[in-house]
């Protein structure tokens, strides 16, 4: 069987397997490579992208762990469905894909459905030293706004004690050291953030859990349009259309 050659451009020659990923990601995502398509085999790739196979093994062992690609001993290397089998680390791995922020903000639309429940169940659940917890990084003035408001976040989701709410709000907070500073470079910003912490622990302290779930949308909603206002500040800067 003859292979598709893969188009790529001449890689750097820092951290080759990672370009490689992100090549082949590209044209899984982009359709490019169809699912159940058959890749080139190890040494193909090897000769395309003019790297050794060490090299081609480590990129693949990363899209193996995406769910972008099946790796069949004995058969060869397939592109997989990663609609039904990608996984979250897929997710983080595609946020610089095109630079456009619209993984960013798919990400911002789901955190606004799941976050403001978990600030309803942590109003139900939460405990006096959830609470005093959750008091003491409120107040805390040793560290920025962006750390402060990821603690406040973390200690909700434990609240709920709800495993599942806890681990899923790190991924998004792993998300958010990386870009949160698309909201916090503004004043403004950093003030409401403030105001929620406030708002949000009055809610949680007395177990209103409508309340609490109203004041997580509402800020989910405000950092959400503040998010694109500022993405979109960026692009007319760079004079992208």
């Amino acid at each position: 069987m003859k292979f598709r050659k893969i188009v790529i451009k001449p890689l750097s020659r820092s951290r080759l397997h990672e370009e490689i990923v992100t090549v082949i990601q590209k044209q899984i995502m982009s359709g490019a490579m169809a699912p159940g398509e058959k890749l080139p085999t190890e040494r193909e790739l090897a000769e395309n992208f003019n790297v050794n196979r060490a090299t081609v093994r480590e990129a693949l062992r990363k899209l193996e762990n995406y769910d972008l690609v099946e790796i069949r001993h004995g058969d060869g290397l397939y592109v997989k469905n990663y609609l039904e089998s990608g996984n979250l680390d897929l997710i983080k791995a595609s946020l610089n894909i095109n630079g456009s922020g619209e993984i960013l903000l798919n990400i911002l639309e789901a955190r606004r459905y799941v976050v403001p429940q978990m600030a309803y169940l942590a109003a139900q659940r939460r405990t006096k030293s959830d609470l005093e917890e959750l008091k003491k990084i409120i107040s805390e003035s040793d560290v920025s706004m962006l750390e402060k408001d990821i603690k406040v976040h973390q200690l909700i989701a434990r609240s709920t004690h709800n495993l599942l709410c806890t681990i899923g709000l790190n991924f998004f907070n792993q998300i958010f050291r990386d870009y949160g500073h698309l909201y916090f470079d503004d004043e403004c910003n950093v003030e409401r953030s403030a105001k929620f912490h406030k708002e949000i622990y009055e809610a949680i302290k007395n177990q209103k859990p409508e309340e609490a779930r109203r004041i997580m949308r509402d800020v989910m909603i405000y950092a959400e349009e503040a998010v694109k206002a500022s993405l979109k500040s960026k692009k007319a800067r760079k004079g992208v259309k």
